[in-house]
């Protein structure tokens, strides 16, 4: 997400950060369909359909890790890339980004607190002062680091969780001794159960929910932050090092890129494809979800958000030629305000102050929200910055941390 106005904008990187920020929304929108815990499985809050988990099966396939990693990549990019841009105006570019990063707290905090409980922004602006700090590396040494850091936290969550997987595995088979058998249905009564009372939550008036947020979940975002920093400091570094790198920026060449893309794809589909079919095969228990997606899954979302950040790539030059490439582009530039107008559109759609479906629409009929917004996202976000200079958040977010009201209309 950049706040940057500058004419000399790179149009892949904004074009790329467009199409991240509709992705994210095909996985965010579980939680607004049911709370945080129906992300897990789409069983939780009543029986799925076939169509349900060929849905969720290919979520977690292309989308799930990918479209956030991709997203974290882009943010790690775009941070230097305002860094080098205020260095070279002569000011300190650090010292200016640290207070952005403060303003992009508060809006989070805001975001999590007033409107939906699953924001990402918190958790950049807490993570992206240790990796900005790092932004002298070489390229080399920031992969190096980044895929150092990433390998061991998820190589230690997959031990932690790897009782969790082979209990699953052996209640599936038949093979499970009795207490172990109890443990597991044990944690998915205790899982599903808390499912059904975030969904209740949900479906509270608006004063109601938002008392439950300032009282038993004020401290969520800072717990999900120490859940995430062996993902989100890596991905944000190798963000900084393609940028450096010239990836975004021509940089590369397409066989190069190409390379990646293939290599990449080689390596993680395969991965994503069988942890899929394990996940449905044992209708997605949610006992075990949870372990393998913040362990096991970590090599393959990585490799796969870099195939999708080199395809990305690949196909700017000539999307950009489109209009379809135009809306994409202009909504990248918007990525902060159309994060938070989707969570502004899906809360009105499924939570209890708005049409109060939550609970009632599966991982498969969920997909027409989902078009949705991105119909919202792709149509208007051209027309504004054909009037204004930036997205309404972007500019608010600039002017804080410039410390005036900065010009927002364009002059005709």
């Amino acid at each position: 997400m950049s706040g940057s106005a500058a004419p000399d904008r790179i149009a892949a990187l904004d074009l790329v950060r467009g199409i991240a920020v509709l992705g994210i929304l095909t996985i965010n929108i579980a939680g607004f369909a049911g709370g945080p815990s129906a992300t897990l499985s789409p069983g939780l809050l009543g029986p799925a359909s076939p169509a349900d988990g060929l849905a969720f099966a290919a979520g977690l396939v292309l989308f799930e890790g990918k479209m956030r990693g991709l997203f974290t990549l882009l943010f790690g990019a775009s941070m230097l890339l305002f860094v080098d841009r205020r260095d070279g105006a002569g000011a300190d570019g650090g010292t200016v980004q640290l207070r952005r990063l403060g303003w992009l707290l508060l809006i989070g905090y805001a975001h999590q607190l007033l409107l939906w409980s699953g924001d990402i922004l918190m958790l950049y602006a807490l993570l992206a002062p240790f990796v900005l700090a790092l932004r002298h590396l070489s390229v080399r040494q920031l992969v190096a680091l980044a895929l150092s850091g990433f390998a061991l936290w998820h190589g230690a969550f997959a031990l932690a969780g790897w009782s969790s997987l082979t209990a699953a595995e052996a209640v599936h088979a038949g093979t499970a001794d009795p207490a172990t058998r109890a443990a597991v249905l044990g944690q998915f009564a205790a899982i599903s159960a808390e499912a059904h009372n975030q969904a209740e939550v949900l479906r509270q008036p608006y004063w109601t929910m938002l008392t439950e947020r300032f009282t038993d979940t004020l401290y969520w975002p800072f717990q999900v932050t120490l859940l995430s920093i062996g993902e989100t400091v890596p991905m944000m570094m190798l963000g900084m090092a393609l940028y450096r790198s010239g990836f975004f920026t021509g940089g590369w060449p397409r066989a190069r890129l190409w390379q990646l893309a293939g290599v990449s794809l080689a390596i993680g589909l395969p991965l994503a494809l069988v942890q899929a079919w394990w996940s449905w095969s044992r209708g997605f228990p949610p006992e075990a979800m949870f372990e393998l997606l913040i362990g096991p899954a970590g090599p393959q979302h990585l490799v796969l958000t870099l195939a999708w950040a080199a395809l990305l790539v690949l196909a700017a030059l000539a999307l950009l030629r489109t209009r379809l490439g135009e809306r994409l582009r202009a909504a990248g530039r918007m990525a902060l305000s159309n994060y938070l107008l989707t969570s502004a559109v899906m809360a009105f759609c499924f939570f209890g102050w708005g049409l109060g479906l939550v609970g009632r629409v599966g991982a498969a009929q969920q997909w027409w929200f989902v078009l949705l917004g991105w119909a919202v996202m792709l149509a208007w976000s051209k027309p504004w910055l054909g009037r204004f200079r930036q997205g309404p958040v972007e500019w608010l977010w600039r002017s804080l941390t410039e410390g005036k009201r900065l010009p927002f209309k364009r002059l005709l």
